[in-house]
């Protein structure tokens, strides 16, 4: 009997069904992990599988717990951002989501945190200090103040993290969250801060993509605008390449720009922006997430979840009305084939990244 366990465990392995992925291998090719993701993703109908790209929020700005378990119970959503409580009070509800999840057999969630080293004091109240963005001083800093939030977002079982800022300073929106108004400091910080989280195993973002700090304005409130050169699209092309997992679209719109104005539009509805540029033309492979969708940069437009997937957006933050974004989604699909099969191929890429963070 010992022997036959030994060698049908053998097999399991030589099969790859016993095959461990990590963060690290989201970007190469597995014939044993497209294989895997295929058998997830056919198991799924379209409800659930558009389902995978909500992720509502929790928290005392997000939704109540109540409505969350309803959208759980009919796997209407891939993941939830925690937003503004404690730390002992996520860890507990995220042990509630997953035990109500297990019961309804979704797919394992995506916990997301706004983390970011200005912020997270704020976000999750009883984290262990770290200096803000702005104040750090040198690289040993940033790594140092990664792990420190790594640790307690582990902790809590959040595996997403949308940081770091990739801004610049200028804007006074977003000056503090900022690692300053230098593009080399701004990319070799950004980039040790990524390389740091995803090596403990969590999903880094690059954000706010095109750029945040030189606009005039606060996109909680209003649309604002990149006028003319968009300065610090530049800030995302040694990021891309060291691996970053994940990329936050900004609800910012651009004009004065014969090439990539986006018509009063945000970029994260816009096609131009999120397919042509990021994806296509500066190769971005990971996971292309919104800001959230309750923003008044971007709310006041019709069916704006339906307009950022077809824009190309994977991941949709926040949306007012999560059910209505996912019919919006759903009905299109049968209406538009090759729409269809770019939102499977977002759902894949998600299916992918549950299983590279080891939760499959």
């Amino acid at each position: 009997m010992k022997n036959l366990i030994v060698f049908i465990s053998v097999l399991a392995i030589q099969s790859g069904y016993a095959q461990k992925y990590e963060l690290n291998d989201f970007f190469t090719y597995d014939a044993h992990l497209e294989q895997k993701i295929d058998s997830i993703f056919d198991g799924l109908n379209d409800t659930s599988r558009v389902g995978q790209m909500i992720i509502p929020a929790a928290g005392r700005l997000g939704k109540s717990q109540e409505h969350l378990n309803a959208l759980i119970a009919k796997n209407y959503i891939g993941g939830i951002l925690l937003l503004n409580g404690t730390k002992e009070g996520f860890t507990k509800m995220v042990d509630d989501f997953n035990s109500l999840n297990s019961t309804n057999n979704g797919l394992p969630m995506l916990y997301s945190a706004d983390a970011e080293p200005s912020l997270i004091r704020y976000k999750i109240k009883n984290c262990a200090p770290v200096k803000k963005a702005n104040a750090m001083i040198s690289r040993s800093e940033v790594k140092k103040f990664a792990l420190s939030i790594c640790n307690d977002l582990q902790d809590i079982g959040i595996n997403y993290n949308y940081a770091p800022v990739v801004d610049m300073s200028p804007n006074e929106a977003i000056s503090y969250r900022a690692f300053g108004d230098n593009a080399d400091t701004a990319q070799i910080w950004s980039r040790i801060f990524i390389e740091e989280t995803q090596k403990e195993g969590i999903v880094a973002t690059a954000k706010h993509f095109p750029g945040h700090g030189y606009v005039v304005g606060d996109t909680h409130k209003k649309l604002v605008y990149i006028d003319g050169e968009m300065r610090e699209v530049e800030n995302y092309e040694p990021l891309i390449e060291a691996g970053v997992l994940s990329v936050m679209v900004a609800h910012i719109a651009i004009k004065n720009n014969p090439e990539y104005n986006t018509d009063d539009m945000p970029s994260s509805v816009s096609r131009k922006i999120v397919t042509d540029l990021l994806k296509n033309e500066m190769k971005f492979k990971g996971l292309v997430v919104t800001d959230a969708m309750n923003m008044g940069g971007v709310a006041s437009i019709p069916n704006c979840e339906l307009k950022a997937a077809k824009a190309g957006c994977d991941l949709l933050l926040m949306p007012i009305d999560e059910e209505k974004a996912l019919f919006d989604i759903v009905g299109e699909l049968e209406k538009d084939p090759q729409f269809k099969q770019q939102v499977y191929a977002s759902v894949r890429k998600i299916i992918r990244l549950k299983i590279c963070l080891g939760l499959m």
